[in-house]
């Protein structure tokens, strides 16, 4: 009967333990389906804006290794042309439908700890079906069970043969400004 309660109380212990966000962080997955990430073209001529709510991310703690993957027909534009002419034109959105970032984490903060962190990330950028190394540096804020990651950086037309018609040359910038933003929960274990 004696053991029996130790066992019970043990367990209870034990579960408390694990469903504390500090107790887990360590080792545990964080994701999130409602990511943002938003870009702009700017230019004399014209400014372009364009986002998508719908990014993908997973981090995994135990091994710092992260993956990101959007949807390119979920950029929303302010006008339903410049939307059109992206998927159909540019970045042809019926033969290449996502853009993925596949890698680690460089830096790796202490996840136990609440904070915020310059972090980088070198892992395998894909868009428009062209892969390309790439380090991205960026914050990571971390919040019991929520890891907050935001990033700016430049996205160069000709990496990925992302090709602008004359016609237009100088309404598009030929660098796209990106930034994202990805509040990750813990995946409950």
């Amino acid at each position: 009967m004696k053991q029996h309660i130790l066992r019970a109380v043990f367990m209870t212990v034990l579960g408390i333990a694990m469903s504390f966000p500090e107790a887990w962080a360590q080792g545990s997955k964080f994701s999130t389906s409602t990511g943002n990430t938003r870009f702009s073209s700017e230019t004399p001529l014209e400014n372009i804006n364009a986002e998508n709510k719908k990014c993908q991310a997973i981090l995994n703690t135990a091994n710092g290794e992260m993956a990101i993957r959007m949807n390119m027909r979920d950029f929303v534009f302010p006008n339903k042309l410049m939307q059109e002419h992206f998927n159909e034109n540019y970045i042809e959105s019926e033969k290449y439908p996502t853009a993925t970032f596949t890698g680690k984490i460089d830096n790796v903060p202490d996840y136990s700890k609440n904070g915020q962190y310059d972090v980088s990330a070198t892992g395998k950028f894909t868009v428009h079906g062209v892969t390309k190394e790439r380090t991205l540096k960026g914050k990571m804020k971390v919040d019991g069970d929520k890891i907050t990651i935001t990033s700016n950086f430049e996205v160069p037309l000709t990496d990925h043969k992302i090709e602008v018609p004359q016609v237009v040359f100088v309404k598009i910038a030929q660098v796209i400004q990106v930034k994202a933003e990805y509040v990750l929960t813990a995946a409950k274990k």
